[in-house]
Parts: structure tokens; sequence; C-alpha cells
């Protein structure tokens, strides 16, 4: 899907050096415009012919070029170029969307008329724009350090100086303009053959934290000694998010906590999440036979928790689930999630994700969690990636469970629901047909986790209580 996405970043660049190109033919459109001494942006002006035509020809060029660089593959040391290729884009759009009065240097009266506030954002816009492909041309030759690169870059250096001093003589401002949108042209189309050229993206920089010696290839935290608790996160979940949880379990288990693919510290999978696959995460971080296995699992994560169960009854003492997510007995994944899907971990390295993560990330978090971002995650392309395509294919994991209930029985392993304010019709039910025991909580379903930690911590110490010499059971 990378190689992909750098044929649609460059087709995008394409497209826009052709609609950045519209004044070559539409120039002959608009004769009020002097060919010699009038700007490319006068054919835009509201007193033009054509005003429309190139106005929107504007507003597509920046959209297509904002969209170029949102799906490019990210590389750190480039990040300040396309940050002012972007810019650039942006500002292409608000000159389309803000045009000239009239064409200020070719017709005498337009000096003499009031102008209005989208003329003079139209002006400021112009010499932006240009700040900013000048900006991106020098800062993305730098790092490829190219000759084609740089041979443009100080083409349009030198035109863009040229048209500064035409400009202030009021001879040839046209040519001289004409020739530094050409060069421009030119730059989004080496731009494009560059990506097409480039060897085929990888993700940067190496995971931290420990890998599980089992091979899952996740994220994982072990911390105390005792008997295995294994905590699997709710939906877009991270490690850090059961710090008191798992403090308050160490003092007498071993706690072990994952990343699934994407989120937290664990790398994307290419593949979109399964519900046999999240269950068959948790079997290979499950201790090895005889060894069996606590499970805690929050939300959507009920639903492998459960999978996991049914499918290797062995390796589980007793399940713990938290406020457990409503499985939709009725709808399944669009058609449009389906597309999307497959696409998901690449467009997570993209520099459209990994700006949205930054600027979003993580006061969503705080919202949705109650929590400070403070292991870094959320501000990461490739969680914010990886929490849209569990959202995505939850309905699929939903009929997977319904699959799996009818062809396992669930055994006889001791359940606890603990349940939300929000959910507890839902999962009054799930506890009746699991024959769990249910546990109502007054907290909010979003932080449960963290209100909870005697209940959860009450629910997974029951069984060794239940073991002990002298007691029922």
């Amino acid at each position: 899907m990378e190689r992909r996405l750098l044929v649609l970043a460059a087709t995008a660049f394409v497209v826009a050096a052709v609609l950045y190109s519209a004044w070559m033919p539409g120039q002959f459109t608009s004769p009020l415009v002097d060919r010699t001494d009038g700007l490319v942006g006068e054919l835009a002006a509201r007193d033009q012919p054509s005003t429309r035509l190139f106005r929107t020809s504007d507003v597509l060029s920046g959209l297509a070029i904002v969209l170029g660089v949102a799906v490019t593959y990210r590389v750190r040391r480039e990040w300040s170029g396309w940050l002012a290729l972007a810019a650039f884009g942006v500002l292409v759009i608000g000159g389309g969307l803000f045009p000239l009065d009239c064409a200020a240097l070719g017709d005498p009266v337009c000096e003499l008329t009031p102008l209005s506030l989208s003329h003079h954002v139209h002006t400021v816009t112009g010499v932006l724009a240009t700040v900013a492909l000048l900006a991106a041309m020098a800062l993305l030759s730098r790092c490829w350090n190219a000759y084609g690169a740089w041979l443009i870059t100080g083409a349009t250096l030198g035109v863009t100086a040229l048209t500064l001093a035409a400009i202030a003589g009021g001879y040839l401002a046209g040519v001289a303009q004409r020739a530094q949108a050409t060069l421009t042209a030119m730059w989004l189309v080496y731009v494009a053959l560059r990506l097409l050229v480039a060897d085929d993206p990888v993700d940067g920089g190496p995971v931290s934290g420990v890998l599980f010696p089992g091979g899952s290839g996740a994220h994982v935290v072990v911390q105390g000694e005792g008997p295995v608790v294994l905590i699997s996160a709710g939906l877009g979940g991270a490690w850090f998010h059961w710090d008191r949880v798992a403090a308050e379990l160490a003092r007498s288990h071993q706690v072990v906590r994952f990343d699934r693919p994407g989120l937290g510290r664990s790398p994307a999978s290419p593949a979109p999440p399964t519900l046999y696959g999240e269950a068959a995460r948790l079997a290979a971080l499950a201790p090895a036979h005889p060894g069996q296995v606590i499970v805690v699992a929050h939300s959507v994560a009920a639903w492998h928790a459960e999978a996991f169960v049914r499918l290797h009854p062995m390796c589980v003492s007793r399940l713990v689930l938290v406020d457990p997510s409503r499985d939709d007995r009725r709808r399944r994944a669009s058609s449009f999630g389906k597309a999307v899907g497959p696409w998901l971990p690449a467009l997570g390295g993209a520099w459209g994700a990994t700006a949205l993560a930054l600027l979003a990330g993580p006061a969503v978090h705080r919202l949705v969690r109650g929590l400070p971002d403070h292991g870094r995650a959320y501000r990461t392309g490739r969680v914010l990636a990886a929490a849209v395509g569990e959202w995505l294919a939850r309905h699929d994991m939903a009929a997977d469970l319904r699959r799996v209930r009818a062809r396992h029985a669930f055994p006889d392993v001791p359940v606890t629901v603990i349940s939300s304010r929000g959910r507890a019709r839902i999962q009054k039910r799930l506890a009746a047909e699991l024959n769990a025991d249910l546990v109502h909580l007054t907290a909010s379903a979003r932080r449960i986790h963290l209100a909870a930690t005697a209940p959860i911590a009450d629910a997974v110490r029951r069984l060794r209580r239940d073991r002990e010499p002298g007691s029922p059971g």
C-alpha cells in the first residue's frame, strides 16, 4: 500500500502542476490583461471574463498540493520542507478564494478605485506563497541534495528576483512572473517524479520498549511475580492507561500489558485487525501449558478475550471484563470501511496523519481517557490510523464473535463483568449469558479503568481466595 500511496501523492502533484498552469491557454481569453506587463493573478480578477475558471483552478491546485503532501510518507528530516510546501498549497487556495478586484498593473483605472479586503488579502497571500514555495524548494533540495532540485530552485530564485525588479521598474513584470509560474509547475512535476522513483518507504526508527519473547511483535510491559494477569486495553488503548491497576496487581501477580499493532509503542501491521488475530495474540502472550492466565479486558477487547477463552479453554483461569462493548447483532462493516482499512497502516505513516495527530491527538486523548498522554503515543499518525482501523473493524469482529459463540461453548471459567452505568442493561445480559458475577460501578465508561482499580483487583484476586484451603468451591 505504501507504493500505491506514493503513486497517489505523485498524481496529486502532477494534477496540481496542470491546474496551476491553467493560465497558459487561459491568458488568451482575457485580452484586458497585458501578457507582457500584467501578472498571472490578474487573470482571476473579478472584472475578468474567466475569473471563475481561474479561481477554481487555483483552489483545486492548492487542494491537490495539500493532498499530495498529506499522503506523502513521512521522513523526519524533511518535515520543514513538506510543511512549507503544504503552506504554499494553502496560500494558493487563499489566493483563489480572495481574488483581485481588477488588473492592478494592466488597468490604470484600477488604481483609482477603492480596493476591497479581498484584493489586499490576495496580494498578501501571493507574497507569502512565493516565500513558502522558495522555502520548500530550498529545504527539500538540501535534504535530497539532487542536482535537478537545486537547478529548479536556483532558477526560481533568480526569476523571482527578476520579477520583483520588473514590478518595481514597471516593465516586463508579466514575462518574468510567467517564467516563475512555469518553474513552479516544473517543481511540482519534479516532486512527483522523485516520489515515483523513490525506494519503498519503511517505518522509520526502532520501536522502544520490551518485545515479548514469544514473537508476538508487540510492545509488552511485565511487572511483578506470581500468577500471570494479562491486561488487554480497549479500543485504541495503550499500556500506560493501566498503570494504577497494574501497580496494584503487581503486589501479588505477574502483570503483562501490551499494545496491539500500531497502538502505543507497537509497530503497525499491514493487515487490518481481526477477532481471530487478537485471540491468537492473547494466546501467544499467555503462559505455556500447563500454566494458565487471568485475563482482564476492557471495552472492545472483551470480545478478543471471550473468543480467546472459547478457542483456548485450557489457557485461562479467570476472565474479568471491564465495561465490555456491545456486540452489534445487525450491522456489518461498510464497504467503505473495508476499502479504507487496508490503506490505514500506510496512511498512518504519512504527513497528513502525523500533522493531525500532533494537533489533535493529545487533546482528544485527554477528553476521551481523562489522562495526559505521558507516553507520547497519541502524537503519532501510526496510533491514529490504528485506532481508526480498530473502529472500522468492530462490526466484522462482532460478527466473528457470534460465529465463535455458535461453534464453541463457553468453558467452566469464572467470569466477572464490571459494568458501567451507561451500559448496564447490555452488560447484565452478557453476564447472564456467561454465568458471570456482575459488579456495578457509577463511574463513566471512559474512566472506568481508573475508577475501578479496587474492583478489578478484587475480581482478579478472587480466584486465589477461592482456591485457598477451606474456602468453598
